[in-house]
């Protein structure tokens, strides 16, 4: 039931958005009781954060396991970690619209809890072109912190327009991406 809720509310707050969707909507559209809703959470906000951070750590997760394939270039977990991101929109697009939307509707307490985790993957990426940059994959003269900035908000803002049913498949975006991020900062 827990995850019946979760599912129901992240399409109602992608389509309606979080303040204008009530527990009421939520029960409502699963057909149970608001005491079904509060067993499972204590408040539409907590939901929302449960939202946000299954949504980043798996992100992390996944950035995870291609930074530490230690059999592959930084260009190639670049793309690797570009695909991620996109690929991300067509399995889990309510969460990644809802991560980016509704941030602003969380608490201090728990945006306390999230932003740690959304900074350190920008910092792990940022680490990669770090790493890029030392071996001579990526120019000498790359401003890593700029450049780890664009590239999310590239990849990031994907959830606004990108349909993965359109013309374009999820590898096809993240190689066009990679290649206009290589051609900029390639040695």
């Amino acid at each position: 039931m827990k995850e019946r809720i979760t599912e129901q509310s992240k399409a109602l707050f992608e389509k309606k958005g979080f303040t204008e969707t009530s527990i009421q909507d939520i029960v409502d559209a699963l057909g149970v009781t608001k005491g079904t809703f509060y067993y499972y959470f204590s408040s539409k906000e907590e939901l929302l954060m449960d939202i946000h951070i299954r949504y980043i750590e798996n992100l992390l997760a996944l950035q995870d396991k291609i930074l530490s394939d230690e059999t592959k270039d930084c260009k190639t977990k670049l793309y690797d970690m570009v695909f991620m991101l996109i690929h991300s929109i067509e399995e889990q697009g309510a969460s990644a619209r809802v991560f980016f939307r509704e941030l602003r509707n969380l608490s201090d307490n728990h945006l306390a809890q999230v932003l740690p985790k959304r900074d350190q993957f920008r910092l792990n990426l940022q680490s990669l072109l770090e790493q890029g940059k030392e071996n001579g994959e990526f120019r000498s003269d790359l401003e890593v912190g700029i450049v780890t900035f664009g590239i999310l908000g590239i990849t990031n803002w994907s959830y606004n327009w990108y349909n993965p049913k359109g013309s374009l498949k999820d590898h096809e975006v993240a190689k066009i991406y990679v290649e206009m991020i290589l051609n900029g900062i390639q040695a």
